[in-house]
Formats: C-alpha cells, structure tokens, sequence
C-alpha cells in the first residue's frame, strides 16, 4: 500500500521535498577533480550539526520520555526502511555490548526483515500492514517506545509503525528530514533535522543519514546516561564479550578508583568482572554480594550505591 497511488502524484510529492531537491549547480560535479568532489562533500556534512542543534529541545524532551519509559521495563524500537531501517538496526545492535542491554531492550526493525539489511526489499517500505505485523509480532506494551525513522518523513512503513504504535498507547518519536513531514505529525515528538538537498539529488544515505545517525546516537546513549548505565563519561555496564573489552573493562575501573593492577583484578574477580561492582568494592570498601545489593537497591545506578555505602 502506497501513501499515493498516483505516479504523478507521487512524483509531484518528491519534488515538493527539500531532501529530494535538485541543484543546479552541481549538474556537472562529475568533471571535477576527486579532490574537489571530496571538498564539496566534507563541506556538505559540516552542515549537519547544526541542522542537529535546532532540534536539540525536541530531542532532550523526546529522550526524558524514553528514559521514563524504559525505567518501568519497557523497550525502545526503532522502524524504518532502507537506509534509515539500518541504522535503527544498528544503533539497536550496538546497545547490547555497550550498555548491557538485553538484546530484546533495544531492537531495529527495517522493511523487509533482516534480508534488507543487505539487500533491497521490493514494495516493504509501501507496506502499512507489514509495519503492523512487524510489531505485533514484538506484542508491543504502553510502556515501549517506537522511533519511526524516514529522510523523506513520508515512508508509509514507518508512518504506519508510529500510527500503531500510539493506537495502542506507546510513546512514539517520529525522525524526519523534511519540515511539515507526516512522520512527524504522526508521533508524539517530531524530531525533524532539515538538512537541504543532497550533494546526489535524492541519496538521502548523505546528509540525511548522517543527521539520522546523529540523532540515534543521541537518543539511545543519553537514555542509557540517564538509567545509570554510565558513571561520569565511563561505560561501567560494558559487557566484556572479549579480549578488547575485557582491557577497557579494567581501564574503567582503574580510571575511576586509581586502584593498582593487582587490587583490580581482585575485585573483577570478587564480581564476577561487573565493572560496577567493583568499583563499588574498591570506592566503598564492600564486599561482592553487598555491592550486588547496594546497586540493586539503587536500580543500577554507581552514583547512588556509592552515596548509600557511605
């Protein structure tokens, strides 16, 4: 199902957009030298920060609202197709190794399931019912929050997931490109980040995309700042899955105790390795199971175990 069924019609509305907008003056970009298109399109992306800074009061209330919603057990999921579905996709994918998320706490749905991750899926970004489905299949609850991410703002895909998740009583953000944009008016916060034409007319993987990856990247780390899953500008709920992250894991707790090397791997191993926790051991004096409770008792959050241990 198409939002117009109409070519002309369609191909009026596209035209109407300012993501979708011609320039004329880069008609003949391609007799410039590399280094030249390679000026022009480090110019275009300095742009988008401030694109992104006129929206920063929508984004800060849009996250206290997710923060409130996911304190109370709910989830954050991101729809969207095509570039904007893999970036939902992939923010979701990186909250697991960086904040210890449960991977079911952040998810991506795209258009078209995880084929169009790598491949286009023909017709799925037109699909109301497929948006639908793809959250019915989640058994969406109030308390989660679906982000629907579309450039254009006119994605009938994720247009659909907003309308039905707000029906069935969901918090719902709407990530657009365009003023004035469908998506938007859809959500109970508009986060619309105007970035102008494209340096390609219509390849919104460009400065739309970035904007999008901005943003995402906004939403889902100030969210986990907020639920405790940070101590100052540190990751102590990384999850260390491998070697890597086992390293950053003890330079995260040597950065916040200025214990030694030795006094560190002591406390990672009376914890079981939960960079929390051992800081808790090592800022507090506890043991392991009164730091587990501690953190437990202050739902997660360093701070304020560290300030109920004193």
């Amino acid at each position: 199902m198409t939002s117009t069924s109409n070519p002309r019609d369609l191909r009026a509305e596209l035209e109407s957009l300012t993501t979708e907008a011609f320039r004329p003056e880069l008609a003949e970009i391609d007799r410039l030298s590399t280094l030249d298109i390679a000026r022009l399109m480090n110019g275009e992306d300095a742009t988008v920060p401030t694109a992104v800074s006129r929206q920063l009061p929508s984004i800060a209330a849009a996250i206290d609202a997710v923060a409130a919603r996911m304190a109370r057990g709910g989830r954050l999921i991101y729809a969207g197709a095509g570039t904007a579905g893999r970036l939902g996709v992939l923010d979701a994918s990186e909250c697991p190794p960086t904040f210890d998320t449960d991977p079911e706490q952040v998810v991506g749905l795209i258009a078209g399931g995880p084929d169009a991750m790598v491949t286009s899926v023909e017709g799925a970004e037109d699909s109301v019912e497929l948006a639908r489905s793809d959250l019915d299949a989640l058994r969406l609850l109030a308390a989660d929050t679906v982000v629907g991410i579309s450039a254009s703002g006119r994605t009938p895909y994720a247009i659909a997931a907003v309308r039905h998740a707000r029906g069935l009583g969901a918090l719902t953000i709407g990530l657009a490109c365009n003023a004035g944009s469908a998506l938007a008016a859809a959500a109970e916060h508009g986060i619309e980040v105007v970035v102008g034409p494209e340096l390609l007319t219509g390849s919104t993987r460009l400065k739309a995309g970035t904007a999008q990856k901005l943003v995402l990247n906004m939403l889902s780390t100030i969210t986990m700042i907020r639920l405790g899953k940070t101590y100052g500008n540190l990751m102590v709920d990384v999850r260390a899955s491998n070697e890597k992250l086992r390293a950053r894991s003890r330079r995260i707790v040597a950065l916040a105790t200025g214990a030694s090397d030795d006094e560190i791997e002591r406390a990672l191993a009376a914890t079981d390795g939960e960079v929390k926790n051992a800081i808790l051991t090592l800022v507090a004096g506890v043991d392991g199971p009164t730091a587990a409770r501690l953190l437990e008792d202050s739902d997660g959050h360093l701070r304020a175990a560290l300030a109920a241990a004193r």
